[in-house]
């Protein structure tokens, strides 16, 4: 794996640092994540690290926007799709969803959330990762209104109302506290919640 990490001159990309900050955080939980054994699991020095991203907390926030770039554009690509907007409101759901406890991303929200109330970068991109969901989920809604699949709405209200809603679920789920194999629970609950919330036409 460290091999495959480095490059030829011997040092290992931020993707490559981010990419397995997040291996690990979903092997082993994100207390055992050091600079020490990221740089273990590379095949590089602490230093190295800490020179592209200077603390843990900077090293965290970057993988989380590394992840949830990925997952913006599913998005794109989910409100981009040529299906009816019940379909892609569900899609919305799985996508939001953690895929089980051991999810790294839903992980490293949990611990930034914590994190936030001291830490004004933290609390800021966490005000820009959340528009980035809300304004895709407002679109989604209104778009299906629009279209007369959903009964007329504040889009707005409701997509904030809905992603309240699946923050707590995810929660749930990352912390074991939901019964059932995988995200399944979760899902029904969310799938029950978006049908009062976001009622067909």
């Amino acid at each position: 794996m460290a091999g495959a990490a480095r490059r030829r001159d011997g040092h290992v990309t931020q993707e490559r640092m981010l990419e397995e900050a997040m291996a690990a955080i979903a092997e082993d939980g994100l207390a055992s994540l050091t600079m020490s054994a990221l740089a273990e699991r590379l095949g590089t020095s602490g230093g190295h690290i800490l020179y592209y991203f200077g603390s843990k907390d900077r090293l965290l926030l970057a993988a989380l926007r590394w992840s949830e770039a990925a997952l913006a554009g599913e998005r794109r690509a989910l409100l981009d799709r040529r299906t009816t907007a019940e379909r892609k409101l569900d899609d919305f759901l799985r996508l939001y969803l953690p895929r089980g406890p051991r999810d790294p991303r839903w992980t490293l929200w949990i611990e930034l959330w914590a994190r936030t109330a001291g830490n004004p970068e933290l609390r800021e991109a966490q005000r820009e990762l959340d528009a980035d969901w809300q304004r895709d989920l407002e679109s989604l809604l209104a778009a299906g209104a629009a279209r007369g699949r959903f009964a007329p709405l504040d889009a707005a209200a409701r997509a904030s109302e809905l992603l309240a809603l699946l923050d707590g679920l995810s929660t749930r789920v990352v912390l074991g506290q939901d019964t059932g194999p995988g995200t399944r629970p979760a899902l029904e609950a969310a799938r029950a919640a978006a049908a009062l919330l976001v009622p067909r036409a």
